[in-house]
């Protein structure tokens, strides 16, 4: 019974290895505007960097096109700057008001790129289960001599670990999928 506090533990460090996954495939365009795909970029305001978020409310008014509307004016070329500086392929344009930020539509060659970065993280999400597998493993199996428990039991927790890292990558897999079938859909 002793192992089966650890299979817990290694299904949490699995499921935060999903959830790292669906956090990079955010920062994935699909071709549709998604505030998701500039909440990450720092503002130079009031002395500080700050997400744009705190500075801005952001909206999507159109599918390929996102609106930042500052909370204070006075905070706009920095906005606009910061934007400009962060590589989004995206040309902010500025009313003196709010910034309307224009999703270009994807090439099919920019839509294959994004699969390959989607794979990528597929993958290292995958590399980082099997490493809490590995982990876990090792820890069962030292556990398990130290309190000097029988070979079957050790063996049985080590497949059930190996169940879930299946069971994970599976998850993944569906995930990536998913991903790649939005950004490939035009």
């Amino acid at each position: 019974m002793a192992f089966e506090a650890d299979l817990a533990d290694v299904k949490s460090k699995m499921e935060k290895a999903l959830g790292s996954l669906s956090n990079d495939f955010k920062h994935i365009r699909t071709g549709r505007a998604s505030v998701s795909m500039i909440e990450h970029v720092q503002v130079e305001a009031y002395g500080s960097f700050m997400p744009i978020g705190q500075v801005a409310g952001i909206s999507v008014p159109e599918p390929a096109q996102l609106m930042v509307k500052p909370w204070d004016k006075a905070v706009i070329k920095a906005i606009e700057k910061a934007l400009n500086d962060a590589n989004l392929g995206m040309t902010p344009q500025s009313d003196g008001v709010v910034i309307r930020l224009n999703v270009p539509a994807l090439s099919t060659e920019r839509r294959s790129q994004l699969v390959g970065q989607a794979k990528e993280a597929c993958e290292k999400c995958k590399v980082s289960m099997r490493n809490i597998r590995r982990d876990a493993i090792k820890s069962v199996e030292t556990k398990g001599k130290a309190d000097k428990a029988p070979e079957d039991a050790i063996k049985k927790a080590s497949e059930k670990i190996s169940e879930l890292l299946k069971t994970h990558e599976a998850k993944a897999e569906s995930m990536l999928k998913e991903k790649s079938d939005d950004v490939m859909r035009f």
